[in-house]
């Protein structure tokens, strides 16, 4: 991806054409983009290569979509909710490009050496013949991409006269005078626009002629450069931005419109955090689990604004708190090995309610309303992984009037001590996937869960004392 300044490039391998002439005489086939995109992409069919790494939850769906598009030649517009993954997708179509394209050495606008577009290349190139020098782009540096603003200005996207080259003597009618905006800089290559509702009407106007006619105008000047470029764009649904919306005229002009969604299985939705989320203490999959029943509970709850979405960021981002209160544990208790456990979560229903939009009648109790989701998805997690399983050891600890405590700042070994030898702990080890030999942190998580599990489904009594601490003891019969 282009604007990373730190990002090293590729060097071109040394033995690539280094004039117009060793590039035809190499055997060299101009295609344009669109060419080079369907023959890629044919290709990585035939052999079974990823075409699309990264992008997670649209084999079945989206993918078949984007490729019938590219396959077409056409333009595409990927439709759909916030947090969604559109522009990973956008930004994954870049693999499918050739890894290495050549350019007129110096060329602006990334100009073939055997399809010069400018006055000045066409002419460089019959001056310079076979000798015209030849350069090499890695595909890295063939994707342009602009977050449509309010404030964006066709300046921004096409070009504008360039005032200092008129002032060092050119006239007004000379090309040279013009700068050149990112989608021609962007020729022989891929250009996104994201968010493009938010782009002003009379700035999309602008567009109209790169999608249809391929070509571009800048400030009335009668200049006719045949652009080869593919152009995407994402958008969230109309009904919910209200910011703006794509004129009927250019959304004429794309190939495709590709509505995208959120994962539609729960492994999808496990999938996507274990490849996102940059986990800083491990997180047993039974947490990730709960995690990725919590973000779909919220997505799916009448109280959230559906129009608006949940962002499968916020999954990420609450399996990355969880992770990080675990650390915080180890850290304050000086543990080592942390491990995330299933009250870590509790955390996540303060610190991400900003990501959701509740409907407006909710105001006042957006925590208590992922509180309860939150139960909910552990205790669906519960019945899920320990269906079956005789847990009478775990009810038989506080069947003496005594308590379980536990929480946020209270150590594994602690826990561990507290509980001492629980029959069938090993069963409930292994269901969660634990290990023969779980470290003290993973084995406190199965116990912390199994007690919440037990007390979600009314078997165990649970306090949360003034301090944070968990207390589970027996459960009062006589209590609906």
């Amino acid at each position: 991806m282009t604007g990373d300044t730190d990002t090293v490039l590729p060097t071109p391998p040394a033995d690539l054409p280094r004039t117009a002439g060793e590039l035809r005489a190499a055997g060299h086939r101009y295609r344009t983009v669109k060419q080079e995109l369907r023959e890629n992409l044919l290709d990585r069919m035939r052999s079974g290569q990823p075409r699309f790494p990264g992008v997670v939850g649209y084999d079945d769906t989206v993918l078949p979509e984007v490729e019938r598009a590219l396959l077409a030649g056409h333009d595409l517009v990927l439709l759909g909710e916030r947090g969604q993954g559109k522009t990973r997708l956008l930004r994954s179509l870049v693999g499918l490009l050739d890894e290495w394209t050549p350019v007129i050495a110096g060329s602006e606008l990334n100009e073939h050496p055997l399809r010069p577009l400018t006055p000045t290349a066409r002419a460089l190139a019959a001056q310079a013949g076979d000798d015209l020098p030849v350069a090499w782009l890695h595909r890295s540096m063939r994707y342009g991409e602009k977050l449509a603003t309010p404030d964006t200005s066709v300046g921004d996207l096409i070009g504008d006269v360039d005032p200092i080259r008129v002032a060092q003597g050119r006239t007004l009618g000379d090309p040279e005078t013009i700068h050149f905006g990112l989608v021609p800089r962007t020729n022989r290559g891929i250009f996104a626009v994201n968010e493009l509702p938010d782009l002003a009407e009379r700035i999309q106007v602008s567009l109209l002629n790169v999608l249809e006619e391929r070509d571009i105008q800048v400030r009335g000047y009668q200049l006719r450069l045949p652009l080869d470029i593919l152009l995407v764009a994402s958008a969230n649904p109309e009904d919910y931005t209200n910011r703006g919306r794509i004129i009927t005229p250019l959304k004429d002009r794309f190939g495709a419109e590709v509505r995208t969604h959120y994962p539609l299985e729960l492994d999808l939705e496990l999938d996507l955090i274990r490849q996102e989320a940059d986990l800083v203490a491990a997180v047993p999959e039974h947490v990730l689990e709960v995690v990725a029943r919590f973000a779909r509970a919220v997505r799916e709850s009448p109280s959230v604004d559906a129009r608006s979405g949940v962002s499968a960021r916020f999954a990420i981002a609450a399996a990355e708190t969880v992770a990080a209160s675990a650390l915080r544990r180890a850290g304050l208790l000086g543990e080592t090995g942390p491990v995330a456990r299933v009250g870590d979560a509790v955390s996540v229903t303060s610190t991400l309610r900003g990501k959701v939009e509740f409907e407006s009648g909710e105001e006042g109790r957006e925590t208590e309303i992922l509180g309860h989701l939150l139960r909910t998805a552990t205790a669906e997690t519960f019945r899920a992984r320990l269906a079956g399983l005789d847990l009478s050891g775990f009810t038989d600890l506080v069947a003496q009037g005594d308590v379980v405590e536990t929480g946020e700042l209270v150590a594994a070994d602690e826990l561990l001590r507290q509980v001492g030898t629980v029959p069938g702990l090993a069963k409930v080890l292994d269901r969660l996937g634990l290990g023969d030999a779980p470290t003290p942190g993973e084995a406190a998580a199965g116990i912390e869960f199994t007690l919440e599990g037990l007390h979600l489904t009314r078997r165990l009594a649970k306090d949360v004392t003034d301090d944070g601490r968990t207390r589970y003891g027996v459960r009062d019969q006589g209590r609906g």
